[in-house]
């Protein structure tokens, strides 16, 4: 296994996409629109490095958040379609501890997260995400997002939840409130329960977000 200590990029398709809202699994903190606080990382530093990444597959909101109240995002690959994400460059300490606060263990626990190679993935045994898969190296070093295996039924998504992701894509790609809803609304869970006139509006309300209390 990789020392605790080597670089490895943690990439983000949902509201891990705004670095405030990433934030919190470092230094610890309530996301504003959310209903738990995280304790942080043993290692609260910021990322080394951040960069817009796209990932080949389709992103499913589903299942019913205990945080945000409503269905979030899991990105499904080997599908038709690209999902806009941004990979953070942190330790694998660091990715560690913040996959543990998604799957609701300690952080400090170790969770095995990186597969031996990319395309392949390892079980987290979570109840909402429930695998670590590794992606393509990205400037030679290891890359992981994390999502489900589970059979996905769509359920809308807060609009807390959408707020941050708005917030992370203008933050990564630059886009405004009408791009950010175009893209949105092509996902199941958004597309079914969301009107393109509400998105656009709550994309440009997300700008107001404020940062996560400590």
């Amino acid at each position: 296994m990789e020392p605790d200590t080597d670089p490895v990029w943690y990439v983000a398709y949902g509201s891990n996409l705004a670095s405030e809202r990433l934030r919190c699994y470092l230094a610890g903190g309530r996301p504003d629109g959310a209903l738990r606080t995280y304790a942080g990382a043993r290692d609260p530093r910021d990322p080394h490095q951040t960069r817009a990444v796209e990932l080949v597959g389709d992103i499913v909101f589903a299942g019913e958040s205990t945080a945000w109240t409503g269905g979030i995002a899991f990105y499904t690959p080997g599908t038709v379609g690209r999902v806009a994400a941004r990979a953070f460059l942190l330790t694998l300490e660091q990715v560690n501890d913040l996959v543990a606060q998604e799957i609701r263990r300690p952080p400090g626990d170790d969770l095995g997260l990186l597969a031996e190679r990319p395309h392949s993935s390892r079980p987290l045994g979570g109840r909402a995400y429930d695998t670590a898969l590794r992606l393509d190296d990205i400037d030679g070093h290891p890359a992981v997002t994390i999502t489900s295996t589970r059979s996905l039924q769509p359920t809308r998504p807060s609009a807390a939840y959408l707020e941050w992701i708005c917030r992370g894509l203008r933050e990564t790609f630059d886009w405004s409130p009408a791009r950010i809803a175009r893209y949105l609304i092509g996902f199941a869970g958004v597309r079914e329960t969301w009107a393109i006139e509400d998105l656009t509006r709550l994309c440009t309300h997300s700008a107001g977000i404020s940062a996560p209390s400590r």
